[in-house]
């Protein structure tokens, strides 16, 4: 939905508020005309069932709306004296519309001084439950959201098992763009495979301020671009569904690419406008490796593998019996297998020739070599002609929208392109955005197999490991204690603060401790 088109249905919400409400208004001693004010009726509203004009807020923030007009109905009702079982069932399962039967048909005898504290122990549960997950759901939206790593892209920087907090603040919190979804719950109900919300009606896009911008390689949470899904409705190898955008897979990886930036791969390295892309010490490149062998002296490959630290993949090449690949290596260990007995040569894998699944998918490059490939930036033009095209097509298709909410129609007939009838030359971006790349540069699903990350895709910016739990697929599963209270970025090796979190929590204990007895003894 376009923003008129909100503010149409915004209006015809104020409409049916006020043809259903103008008569309790006026049986609580206010103006049937404060019924029909938009907002302030709200705040009236709060006035007429006890309860805190802040709450009027809370009507207006998406997801966090779902869970408050239900309580409002059933605040409403009890205001005037429909407090029963059955009271509360119809003014739920009619969406609130139950209001209109008591509004017109019954006499309204409004109760001024109702008690709005819970009257049994169910209820006050109840009360507390939903005041838990409002405030848990405006944490999780627009502060802090618990992520965890799935796969080994970014490895040795962020490890399979890391359980992070993700920052909504560093580079603003996104209003969620699907209106009616569960709370806390990404793309799937637990334990089923239907989803956790309607894609209809969707708020456009608006991102509250941040305290900063995204940078190059800067570690980055955001929905897949090109994530769509197989098992909603459609039995599986039918054509998946398309998701809304807040609702697509979350993916981590490096920003390597920013707005404006001219990006190039050359044997594996970035460049960005011409220059090597300086990545922080903590980032650990790696890639594959051809470790070829003596065939003679013994290597207890078990321990190397293990106080190495390798996790992907370790094989022979092909049908050589002296040759191993391994899968990802960083520069360090390569260095360090150069010295090992019984190792020949240590050598880089770089691809080679041509792969038509690396974008713009025109079968020109391959993952090692690409580029130079514009990354897009917001009001910047480019000109569009058939060589051009294939890197922006899905932008303007998909990423970018008409001003009324809907897709442009691109079309393109010989050597014209058409956008929407037109006939066009350029292009101008809407919105910046971004190149992703993950740390192990050939196990990564990437930037450079499906493109760019808009902006509005962008989630948030993790900051801060609290749990690390170590699998290793051997069953010895335990936890990395070292990992545990880390941050993400900053300079110079990962730091653990846990034992300063433990100090902090021993001082609090003893502190309660003390001012509980300190208390107990002044009430005496």
């Amino acid at each position: 939905m376009s923003l008129y088109q909100w503010f149409v249905f915004f209006l015809l919400v104020q409409i049916v508020h006020f043809l259903g409400t103008w008569k309790l208004y006026e049986a609580a001693g206010r103006k049937r005309w404060e019924a029909a004010i938009p907002v302030y009726n709200a705040i009236v509203l709060m006035k007429i069932i006890g309860r805190p004009t802040w709450w009027t807020l809370l009507l207006f923030i998406p997801i966090i709306n779902l869970i408050m007009f239900p309580v409002i109905w059933i605040e409403t009702l009890r205001s005037f004296g429909k407090k029963s079982s059955l009271d509360t069932f119809l003014g739920i399962i009619t969406c609130g519309l139950y209001i209109y039967y008591i509004n017109y048909t019954q006499k309204l005898e409004y109760i001024a001084d109702r008690s709005t504290q819970p009257h049994n122990k169910t209820a006050d549960t109840i009360s507390s439950l939903l005041f838990a997950i409002i405030v848990a759901t405006i944490v999780h939206t627009y502060f802090v959201q618990p992520y965890t790593i799935p796969t080994s892209s970014l490895e040795k920087s962020l490890l399979v098992g890391d359980f992070l907090f993700v920052s909504k603040v560093n580079y603003g919190a996104r209003v969620p763009m699907t209106a009616v979804a569960l709370p806390m719950v990404h793309d799937s109900i637990p334990m089923t495979k239907s989803p956790s919300y309607l894609k209809w009606p969707q708020i456009p896009y608006l991102r509250l301020p941040g305290i900063e911008e995204i940078k190059r390689s800067d570690i980055v949470v955001f929905n897949w671009p090109v994530d769509t899904v197989h098992y909603f409705f459609e039995p599986k190898g039918r054509p998946g569904v398309i998701k809304p955008i807040d609702k697509k897979s979350n993916y981590v990886k490096r920003c390597v690419g920013v707005p404006g930036d001219s990006l190039s791969i050359k044997d594996g390295i970035v460049y960005i406008d011409g220059k090597v892309l300086q990545l922080p010490e903590r980032a650990k490149p790696q890639f594959s490796y051809s470790v070829a062998l003596d065939g003679k002296t013994p290597i207890d490959f078990e321990y190397l593998l293990r106080s190495m630290d390798i996790t992907d993949a370790v094989g022979y090449k092909s049908d050589l019996k002296d040759t191993l690949i391994f899968r990802a290596l960083t520069a360090d260990g390569a260095a360090r297998l150069r010295n090992v007995p019984g190792i020949t040569a240590v050598t880089q894998e770089i691809a080679k020739g041509t792969e038509n699944g690396i974008f713009p998918h025109i079968n020109n490059w391959n993952q090692d070599n690409l580029g130079p490939i514009y990354i897009p930036e917001r009001g910047k033009t480019v000109a569009l002609t058939a060589e051009t095209l294939p890197f922006y097509q899905r932008i303007i298709t998909d990423y970018e929208l008409k001003d009324n909410g809907e897709k442009n129609d691109l079309k393109v007939t010989g050597g014209e392109i058409r956008l929407n009838g037109e006939l066009i030359k350029e292009y101008t971006f809407k919105q910046n955005y971004y190149y992703m790349m993950g740390d192990n540069r050939h196990n990564s699903e990437d930037s450079r197999y499906w493109g760019f990350v808009p902006e509005n895709h962008v989630v948030g910016k993790p900051v801060f490991i609290w749990l690390s739990w170590d699998t290793n697929g051997k069953g010895l599963n335990k936890v990395r204690w070292d990992r545990v209270f880390t941050t993400v970025n900053g300079e110079g090796q990962p730091e653990s603060y846990f034992k300063y979190f433990l100090i902090a929590l021993a001082a609090f204990f003893v502190g309660e401790y003390f001012w509980k007895k300190r208390k107990a003894k002044n009430n005496i």
